[in-house]
């Protein structure tokens, strides 16, 4: 499959043009791999993709360039020495470009240093140019979801068929099983594993530690790693042992308000509504209190990016957005529980990229 750089960056130099961009800058972050298909580490010595109306280069240290694999007739390659100055290179790729975007995950030390050379001039952020490019999910991005999407299903299967030891154990030590299974089902990398037991659960970011899971416990699992450059994201809990009737009856209120707001992810509506949706349900059964954060994040190259199901974004859901419907309910000192499937709009509408069951799975 031909690399989609250049038509990417042709797609970016329009964007520039409508808004009156002179030059894109971004370092470190996912616009530089979009762009070019360069991940950047988060190094001391500056990397940089430097865009202009006519031409793209990309500057790195030395000793990084092996990394590069260079599309030659998709950008210039410029590696510069330990003894040179690379934010001076940067700057002079610059040229009178007067209004330049720059990366918002671009160091700010770099940045302070760019400025006395670029004087004068008027900076505007880069995800106001690449954010509407990289929020539309071509075919061959969809497809990677996908793929990421059905190995974090069958890391949730195992869990769901208690493959996974749980009892005895600690959360860490669970969190370091999911861990593994999400590389052995093709991850290239881990970005999270949370794993959460009993009163725990009702943390929605809690770091698994040292707490012993037991019978009677509620565990909330909520995982995803990168695969072939894009990402997995997916909750399932299980009880250990019948779950009281409190916590089942939640379970169902919960699962209602998850397949609410995936229904309402269709081409044309308000991101707002995904958010709207789902809390409606959980409002009208009591649990307005207990669900307190958005509803969802896009997803894509990163675990979380635009577009965000929240209220208050009217952003029109578009062919291709892709997002978590994730709501939750979160009894402090008692118990918490999650429901997450990535979900991505299509003309026909909304297309799960998870279909492990969403039951409480009792084991």
């Amino acid at each position: 499959m031909t690399p989609p750089y250049a038509l990417r960056l042709a797609k970016v130099r329009a964007q520039m043009q409508l808004q009156g961009v002179d030059a894109l800058m971004v370092s470190v972050g996912f616009d530089l791999p979009y762009l070019v298909g360069y991940h950047a580490m988060p190094l001391e010595r500056l990397t940089a993709l430097v865009v202009t109306a006519d031409k793209a280069t990309l500057v790195v240290p030395r000793l990084e360039a092996p990394r590069v694999e260079h599309h030659h007739e998709v950008f210039d390659l410029v590696a510069w020495e330990e003894t040179q100055d690379p934010v001076a290179i940067t700057a002079s790729l610059v040229g009178a470009a007067q209004r330049i975007a720059i990366g918002d995950q671009m160091w700010s030390r770099f940045l302070v240093e760019m400025l006395p050379r670029l004087s004068g001039r008027q900076f505007v952020r880069s995800v106001d140019v690449v954010g509407p490019l990289r929020i539309h999910k071509d075919e061959a991005e969809i497809a990677a979801l996908a793929a990421a999407g059905a190995a974090a299903d069958r890391v949730a299967a195992q869990l769901q068929g208690g493959e996974i030891p749980l009892v005895g154990r600690t959360e860490a030590q669970v969190s370091a099983d999911i861990s593994a299974r999400l590389i052995a089902e093709g991850h290239d990398v881990v970005n999270f594993a949370i794993v959460a037991a009993g009163d725990n659960a009702a943390s929605p970011h809690h770091h698994p530690g040292g707490r012993v899971i037991e019978r009677g416990d509620i565990v909330l699992c909520d995982f995803g790693g990168t695969m072939r450059g894009y990402c997995s994201d997916i909750t399932r809990c299980v009880h250990i042992g019948e779950p009281p009737v409190d916590v089942a009856r939640a379970w169902e209120d919960l699962r209602r308000a998850q397949e609410a707001g995936v229904v309402a992810g269709v081409v044309g509506a308000r991101c707002e509504s995904v958010d709207t949706a789902a809390r409606s349900v959980l409002a009208e059964a009591g649990w307005a209190d207990y669900f307190i954060h958005r509803t969802g994040h896009g997803i894509g190259m990163e675990a979380h990016e635009e577009p965000y199901m929240v209220s208050g974004n009217t952003l029109p859901i578009a062919a291709g957005h892709a997002f978590s419907v994730e709501p939750g309910i979160y009894v402090e000192g008692k118990w918490g529980m999650r429901l997450e499937d990535i979900v991505v709009a299509t003309e026909s509408g909304p297309r799960r990229m998870n279909t492990t069951p969403r039951e409480l799975v009792v084991l």
